[in-house]
């Protein structure tokens, strides 16, 4: 029998290696995936390339990962937001590249490395700075650019509840990026509130099936980043 339950979050990412690229689920605070971040700070790794919907909020999750200077390129759609503080001040001293992508256009090339599609071509950014060295071409009269599937060597997911074969539903909206980014990565790594024996969940609720899981962690009270962020909370 396939057990993928790691004991811990620093046992799930002990073999992150330096200049892996990591995917991260969330959207703002919902599905983002703070102890396994921090997990990752712990570990080590180093010349990170982050994927991710934005930079992180306040000194703690994903922003923490970038202040510890373990982040070298961030691809994602939205840098800034109310509480980022970290991120614009080591991108304008020249410490981190930014890769900017459309939101729906990053959620794509997430879907399309996953499904082995190599590139596609879409209208988002036509005649804009993000096109610039990309190649164009015209379908039924209108402009489209090429954009490059997404793969990763490692996925950050937040799941609510899992089953030892690697099977994940998700807490609503938390989902997200998640089931994209599972199978867009070499190995994805969930964690939930919840791991239980196989069997006990219905499969017709199953969103992200096991076989695009490879590890998965309980954390029976995961931390929410408004909270830690509106209490001035930083990690470590």
């Amino acid at each position: 029998m396939i057990n993928k339950q790691s004991a811990s979050v620093a046992e799930a990412l002990a073999d992150v290696r330096d200049g892996a690229t990591v995917m991260i689920g969330g959207f703002g605070e919902a599905g983002s995936p703070i102890e396994l971040i921090h997990a990752l700070i712990d570990q080590g790794a180093k010349d990170l390339t982050v994927v991710s919907n934005n930079a992180g909020s306040g000194e703690v999750g994903l922003a923490a990962l970038i202040k510890s200077g373990r982040v070298s390129k961030v691809v994602c759609s939205y840098p800034r937001t109310a509480n980022s503080t970290v991120f614009p001040e080591l991108y304008h001293a020249g410490k981190l590249e930014l890769e900017l992508v459309p939101q729906g256009t990053l959620a794509e090339r997430i879907r399309a490395g996953g499904a082995g599609i190599p590139a596609f071509y879409t209208p988002s950014a036509v005649g804009t700075p993000l096109a610039e060295g990309k190649e164009t071409r015209e379908f039924e009269g209108r402009q489209y650019l090429m954009e490059r599937g997404l793969k990763a060597d490692f996925a950050l997911i937040k799941g609510r509840v899992a089953d030892t074969h690697g099977n994940v539903i998700y807490n609503k909206t938390a989902r997200n990026f998640g089931p994209i980014m599972a199978m867009a990565a070499k190995t994805a790594v969930v964690q939930t509130e919840r791991v239980v024996a196989p069997g006990e969940l219905d499969p017709e609720t199953i969103v992200t099936p096991g076989v695009f899981v490879e590890r998965v962690v309980e954390v029976a009270e995961p931390v929410h980043e408004s909270e830690l962020v509106a209490a001035g909370a930083v990690y470590p």
